[in-house]
């Protein structure tokens, strides 16, 4: 019994998550590999390995003639009656057991890199398969050094790089620290696989959640939409599949406990989370909390809404920068047209084009006068954006700062 073989071939397929009949299978190459190293073919031979015990056999099937012309694939009917069976006959087969002690030095080494060279590639594909099913997914990762703009990370059984383009804004790192990863893409490369890696993704936010809330994690209270610029602000649209749960209040937790672990996870990223909604006007209001709003006139078909605010909620409803009404419109796929009071009464043609969908809580703008167009504040994700005006700061939830969270009125 070869014991240290099974035992070794154990040892593997834990440590290397390897599976035994893989190694086993190697092993058979490699002889195969060994015999046509040192006879010049192995078409003739076959290898019987016994997978409880480890012993393993080889054998070279031969054909009985009167006269040897390839002593690799013939025998002699004198030979093989003296050492086998008296009853063989000219053209039957005899299995001639190879001892392979026999074999010669680069035989030897070549079935060693054989061996070898199976173990690796099934390492490698082990690895691949590990890290692929964690793809669209959190990993936790420790900080191994940083090489100047970029980040290696290591996952366990592997490093990742963490690019700059993938970091947040602003964030610094250090050595041992653990971090949380979102898992883009996994591909498999000739030096093993490479796990592509973000902290800026928006599905990072979600993932986040799915681990904090209970609700999310079971179905009871969906992500719908999420619209993120990493590192500074983010905006999330939830709904709630039971009525008697409040999908906004879920996602906060009991004195803001499972919104303040995902901030802090983010680095006090500010994260605003509103009720989805499917009538657009109402989403679109919902979006651009915490400013007021008095009217919403929304395009389905084209997309397109135009907002109204009181004119000292303007600066707010933009945002600093413009990233309240930027990150409205990535949440809600809608371009938004912003307008202070003053702003409407004085445009043209203001009403008149939306009347698919038109939200308006006071309902006294449809007397306006049409007397101009201001197009200053149109926001779409992908265009560019202009100065805000001085005014107030867009809110945001900020576990630093603030003693709640801004939700949807």
């Amino acid at each position: 019994m070869n014991t240290e073989l099974i035992e070794a071939l154990d040892l593997l397929e834990k440590e290397k998550d390897i599976s035994k009949d893989v190694l086993l299978e190697a092993i058979e190459n490699s002889l195969l590999a060994a015999c046509k190293n040192h006879f010049g073919k192995a078409d003739n031979v076959h290898v019987t390995i016994d997978k409880e015990t480890g012993d393993f056999h080889v054998y070279a099937e031969k054909t009985v003639v009167e006269e040897v012309e390839d002593p690799v694939l013939e025998i002699s009917l004198e030979q093989a009656r003296e050492q086998y069976s008296p009853v063989y006959e000219p053209g039957d087969t005899v299995n001639v057991e190879i001892q392979s002690k026999q074999f010669g030095r680069i035989a030897t080494q070549n079935a060693k890199n054989v061996i070898l060279q199976k173990i690796r590639e099934e390492e490698r594909k082990a690895l691949f398969n590990q890290y692929n099913a964690k793809e669209k997914s959190i990993v936790t990762g420790v900080v191994q050094r940083i090489n100047g703009d970029n980040v290696s990370v290591n996952l366990g059984k592997l490093d990742a790089v963490l690019t700059r383009s993938e970091q947040m804004r602003g964030e610094k790192f250090h050595p041992t620290e653990r971090i949380k990863l979102y898992v883009i893409e996994v591909r498999d490369g000739n030096k093993g696989p490479r796990v592509m890696v973000s902290r800026t993704h928006p599905e990072l936010v979600r993932k986040l959640f799915e681990a904090e809330v209970t609700e999310v994690r079971d179905g009871i209270v969906e992500i719908k939409s999420i619209a993120r610029e990493a590192g500074s602000r983010t905006k999330m649209a939830v709904w709630s599949n039971d009525p008697n749960v409040d999908p906004v209040g879920a996602c906060v937790g009991v004195n803001g406990v499972r919104v303040n672990t995902v901030v802090n996870e983010l680095k006090g990223e500010k994260i605003d989370i509103i009720n989805w909604s499917d009538n657009p006007a109402v989403l679109i209001e919902n979006a651009l909390s915490p400013a007021k709003v008095v009217s919403v006139m929304a395009d389905p078909d084209e997309f397109t809404a135009k907002v109204v605010v009181p004119d000292y909620q303007l600066s707010l409803a933009i945002g600093k920068e413009g990233q309240n009404a930027r990150l409205a419109a990535r949440l809600t796929g809608y371009k938004i047209d912003i307008k202070s009071e003053t702003q409407a009464q004085e445009a043209e043609d203001w009403y008149d084009e939306y009347d698919d969908e038109y939200y308006d809580d006071d309902e006294y703008y449809d007397d306006y006068e049409d007397d101009g167009y201001y197009d200053e504040y149109a926001y779409e994700d992908g265009d560019g954006y202009g100065d805000v005006p001085d005014g107030e700061q867009d809110g945001g939830y900020d576990a630093g700062t603030d003693s709640e969270p801004i939700l949807d009125e």
